[in-house]
């Protein structure tokens, strides 16, 4: 886990790059595995599951959109959403928190608010999503941008399932999004 981690946040050493900025990231536990915290000292930038597909280019993303280094450490805001997780995966939290910041298009952006009023405990469609959004038609643009989400469990993307009530995908890989589903079900 150590390599994976020095790996993701490294700086990119052909560049050479120096940025103004400075986030900090660690490595939480949970019971589904090793999440990553990225946050300055005013909030939230990133929370993934490790071994989540892209995760090492979202990462660089991060990196480059807020011309920031990323380097390892504890900050007051991941300490608040490790708290928050903590009591989030012992049944005792139905809200977070924790401010965030999100790294996306005005759209993406539109569609992670809209899941964040899916109600603990229920699913919403792709299309159900459109339409509350007020873009009926754009149900694969919805997908893609909850597929985006670089929040996972605060933007609650693995509540989104397909319209057949098929689970559909989850960066955080399906066993983990099913398990989430049943557990926010007994909260």
């Amino acid at each position: 886990m150590k390599q994976i981690f020095s790996k993701i946040i490294e700086e990119t050493k052909s560049t050479k790059r120096r940025y103004p900025n400075i986030l900090k990231a660690a490595c939480l536990d949970s019971p589904l595995g090793p999440i990553i915290a990225i946050s300055d000292d005013q909030a939230l930038y990133l929370l993934e599951f490790f071994g989540r597909k892209g995760l090492e280019r979202g990462v660089e993303r991060l990196r480059n959109r807020t011309q920031s280094n990323i380097t390892p450490g504890m900050t007051s805001i991941i300490h608040s959403i490790e708290e928050e997780l903590h009591h989030y995966f012992e049944g005792k939290l139905r809200k977070f928190k924790t401010p965030l910041v999100y790294q996306g298009s005005l759209f993406q952006k539109t569609v992670w608010e809209a899941l964040k009023k899916i109600p603990l405990g229920k699913t919403q469609s792709y299309a159900d999503i459109a339409k509350a959004i007020g873009k009926p038609t754009a149900f694969r643009a919805v997908a893609n941008a909850n597929g985006a989400n670089q929040l996972a469990i605060i933007i609650p993307c693995h509540r989104v399932i397909n319209s057949n009530g098929a689970l559909g995908g989850y960066g955080g890989g399906l066993s983990r999004k099913e398990w989430l589903l049943h557990h926010e079900k007994r909260l």
